[in-house]
Order: C-alpha cells, then structure tokens, then sequence
C-alpha cells in the first residue's frame, strides 16, 4: 500500500506563508508556497517566506507545485522556490497567468505551466489527481484529490459554500464534491482560518449592501480601498459604481492587469466606458470612483501617501469619501493606523468597513461542516490559522461524530505518516527557520535574506576572530572579540578572554584530530559560544567566528 506522509512548511499557528507537502512513497507533491507579512514593526521585514531547505535537498523527488489560487498567502513565495526547485506547476488558467507576470519579474526561465481545468482529472507522472473548483475571492480557486490505493488524499484550499454566484469562474459544485466522498477520502485537510465563526460565512462577505447608501448619498468623489487580489470585492465595487453611473479609475497598476487577465478569459468584463485611463482622469472630477488597491498592509501605506500629499495626481478635499474596504487584518494594524490618523487630519468623510461584521471569504463554521459530510474523510487535519483556530476546525470534526485519534493537529514542520492504512507517527519534525526578506527585493531578484535581524536587534552580536596560517595552522594572530549590543568589554574581561580562549581551543582541537574545516571549526565555535553566552548572560547573541587564513599559495 502506499506510504503517506503529510506536513506544513508554514500556514499553521499563523496567519499566511502556507506550504503544504504531501509525500506518497518516494514522490513529492508541493501545495502552494505563500507569504506573510510581519506583524507591526518588524525590523524593515518586507515579508516571511516559507523555509524551503528540506524540498531543495529532495528536489529531484518533487513530481510538481500544485497551486490553489492566486493570493500572495499562498503563492507569493512561488519565485523563491522555483529558483531553487525547477518542477512543473499545475494551475489552473487565471493563476497561470499571474504566475507568469511573477516568472517574468523575477527573470525565471524553463518553468512548465501546466493549466488544468476546474473539475478535471489529469496525471502526474503516473499518478491519478483531480481538480475540483471552490469559491473563493479570486476566480479560478480549486482543491486537489490525490488518487491512492487508500482512497483520496484531498486537500481543500479556501472556501465558502455560496450559492448566489453569478460568475462560473467563482463557482464549485456539491454534486462534484459529494462524488469525491462517495468514492472514498482518506485524508482531507481542511482551513481553519475562520473555524470560529459561527454559521456560513455568506452573504456576510459581501458588501454591496453596506456600501450602496455611500453610493446614494454623495455626487461628490468616493475613494475605497481594496486588496487588489479580492476579485469578488472588486466586482461588487465595479457593478455598484456602474448602477450609479460612476465613472472608475484605478490607482494601482496591478489591478489593471488583473482585470485585463479576466478579461482575456472572459470571466469578467468591464462594462464598456466606464473605467479611466491615466490621461482622461483629473483630480478635478468629482462624480468618480477612485479604486486603490494593493497586497497586505501596502495597501493602506498607499492610501496614507495619498493623504500626506504624496502623489500629484489626487489630493484629497473635505468633499470626498473614503471607504475603508480592506478590513484591517494581522500584520496591517500599524499601517492602517497611520493611514486613519493622516485621513482624519484632511477632514475627509470616513466610512470603514468592520472585519467582524464582513466577512472574509474563507470557511465559516458551517461551511467546514459541509465540506466534511460532503467528503466524510477518514483522517482531518486542520490547516491555516493561528492554533486556537486549528483546534476549533478539529472541535468541529468532533461534533461530525469523527474520532478525535482520527483528528490531526500539527505543528510547522511535524510530519504525519499513514501505512497500512492506518496512523503510523507524529513524531517527526523537520526543523525550519523563518526565511525574512526585507524591501530591497524588488531591487535584486534574488531578495535579501535576514534571518538573524530580530536577533541583532534584541539580543546583539558578538564577533571573535583568529588569523592562522592556512599550511601549518599555527595561529598567527588574535583572538579578538568584538561585542555589539551584548556586554560592555571593559566590565566583561572574563567573559571576552573566554569567548577567544573557545575559538581557540576549538581550532587547536581540529587540527590534533587531523578534523580541521574552516566552516566546521566556525560552526562548532558558534555552537559553544552560544551555550557559553547563553550561560553567563541569559542572552542568545548572533555569533560570528572569523577565521583568516593566510600563506594559502
């Protein structure tokens, strides 16, 4: 029987950077690779990628990258891992596409994009998996069923069950996903970013509703802020304006070309005369829609720009009303602060949407319930969202009547084995480190990687460095010891001649055992300062062993 092995890179007790991998025997299968953006101010951290180090050093065994949709949570770190991992990526038409526009930035070559249709079955190398579609706030959302001689292995992305969609393209089918359950699901995944919310998330998640009276109130200027990926949200805006003869224009770039890919499928049209190019809008208009949008907490640093003056082509008047239509989530609270602080200087007219009351666009209580008796999965596993949102998704399996030993919660990086059949383990952990590239990536594709920021800024560093000669490895020089933000060396004597005394006995060491590496005597160094630090400080500075090595002709 097949040997199934499952587990997160990143997703669970957080909010974003999902990776799921899925091992069935010798093959990999990857499942999407995402973001997060870092909660307030997070040392210049642009955002957090996933640790790809454990699908490098397996890369020929990855059979493929399977990608739900196109939101930065779950595949805004697609570039850094196809760099390092050249799999094909399965997708489906719309994600293609903006999978491409990243390959092109980013200058990534050779990558096969295979478009899959949305209910479909297709093969990867051999291997029998099928594509069903969900609803979701992008178009093109679907799940995975991996064919196994278990039964299928089903991971089910984001969702909401809403049966007032007017667009295909948004769009999933009970009967597609009651199939699936009747010819048997072993495993399932499913999210649990709002499996605290009582209810089904619809209608709560739309918000025409609560934005029409704006619409009817004022002939003046309307200026709302959206996630530029939250397509169903745009539409809503689009057609509200549209109704109200509102003329659209849209501040941001990308959202164009999002628009233009829906377009060029015939998903979504926009209706003829109403959106505003850049030459034919004026900051003089009043009756218009102005639509700023953007990814995670930039967004709202967009709209503060605007109302500190910082882009000619719109400055705000007392006139106009703002719409807050990106609620504010985690890691955006320090910058949609700003922004409501800088617009209540300019006196404009605010109208926020609360997050409590419109709902994002992910499964709700009841739909979670659904999706499990539609499935009616052996084995659960509750992914994305922070872990009281995970244990509430395992609660609610508990309620279906499914055993709680059949209900699996786990850590980043625990790994869950099924043989036979049945649950073999859950006591592997890969060990896995917060990836952090900070904003000078747009500068150089290959991002800068800071792993060690917050660790500088709280806990400091300490530098010792030895010359030796690199033929004899007699030592020529040092050792000398550097602090930053750890101790002051003049009160510290004992504790800078010991941090030398180790990089110098650890050299001496290597060389009697006929061991000697640079990089392996600087790790074991490192290793053994950071006990000793740790010991003498109660802290855990970065540690940096510099050795020189001269005479190397």
């Amino acid at each position: 029987m097949d040997k199934i092995r499952f587990f997160t890179l990143g997703g669970n007790d957080e909010d974003g950077k999902n990776i799921s991998v899925l091992e069935l025997n010798d093959d990999i299968y990857v499942i999407d690779a995402g973001v997060r953006y870092p909660e307030g101010e997070f040392l210049g951290v642009e955002y957090i990628i996933p640790d790809f180090s454990y699908l490098v050093a397996r890369k020929d065994r990855v059979k493929g990258v399977f990608l739900t949709h196109a939101h930065d949570d779950v595949m805004g770190a697609i570039t850094f891992l196809l760099k390092e991992v050249k799999a094909p990526v399965y997708t489906t038409a719309f994600t293609a596409l903006v999978l491409e526009d990243k390959l092109k930035e980013e200058k990534i070559k050779n990558i096969k994009i295979n478009r899959i249709k949305r209910n479909a079955h297709f093969k990867v190398d051999g291997r029998k998996v099928f594509a069903f579609g969900l609803t979701h706030s992008i178009q093109d959302t679907i799940g995975f069923a991996f064919d196994t001689d278990q039964g299928y292995v089903i991971h089910t992305a984001e969702y909401v069950f809403d049966f007032d969609v007017r667009y295909k393209s948004f769009g999933s089918d009970v009967s597609v996903l009651a199939e699936l359950g009747k010819k048997g699901v072993f495993m399932m995944t499913v999210e649990s970013v709002g499996a605290k919310r009582p209810g089904f998330t619809s209608p709560s998640h739309r918000i025409s509703d609560r934005i029409e009276r704006v619409f009817e109130d004022t002939n003046d200027r309307i200026i709302i802020s959206l996630y530029d990926q939250n397509i169903y949200r745009l539409i809503e805006v689009i057609e509200m304006a549209n109704r109200f003869n509102r003329k659209i224009y849209f501040y941001n770039e990308n959202q164009r070309k999002l628009m233009r890919h829906l377009e060029k499928l015939r998903y979504y049209n926009m209706p003829a005369g109403l959106e505003l190019s850049d030459r034919q809008f004026s900051n003089d208009m009043e009756n218009v829609l102005v639509i700023v949008s953007d990814v995670g907490p930039n967004v709202f640093r967009t709209l503060n720009s605007i109302a500190i003056g910082g882009d000619k082509r719109i400055t705000l008047r007392e006139s106009d009303t703002v719409i807050i239509g990106s609620p504010i989530v985690p890691g955006t609270e320090v910058e949609a602060g700003a922004m409501e602080n800088e617009l209540f200087k300019e006196g404009v007219n605010i109208h926020s949407l609360n997050y409590k009351e419109v709902y994002s666009m992910h499964a709700s209580e009841e739909d979670i319930k659904m999706m499990l008796y539609l499935l009616k999965p052996k084995f659960v596993v509750p992914v994305k969202g922070e872990f009281q949102n995970l244990v509430a998704n395992a609660n609610i399996a508990l309620d279906l009547g499914i055993q709680a030993k059949n209900i699996v919660v786990l850590d980043n990086g625990q790994v869950v084995t099924f043989e036979n059949g049945e649950l073999a383990g859950m006591q592997e952990l890969i060990k896995l480190e917060e990836v952090l590239i900070d904003g000078n990536d747009h500068l150089d594709s290959g991002g800068l990687v800071l792993r060690d920021r917050k660790t500088l800024a709280t806990d400091g560093a300490i530098i010792v460095g030895m010359v030796i000669d690199h033929k004899t490895k007699e030592i020529l020089g040092g050792p000398d010891v550097q602090s930053r933000g750890v101790i002051y060396l003049k009160d510290a004597d004992n504790i800078v001649k010991e941090v030398g005394a180790i990089l110098e006995r650890t050299i001496e060491q290597f060389v009697k055992d006929n061991k000697y590496d640079n990089m392996s005597a600087r790790n074991e160094a490192r290793d053994q300062i950071s006990r000793f630090m740790y010991k003498e400080t109660g802290k855990r500075p970065m540690i940096l062993p510099v050795i020189i090595e001269i005479n190397t002709q």
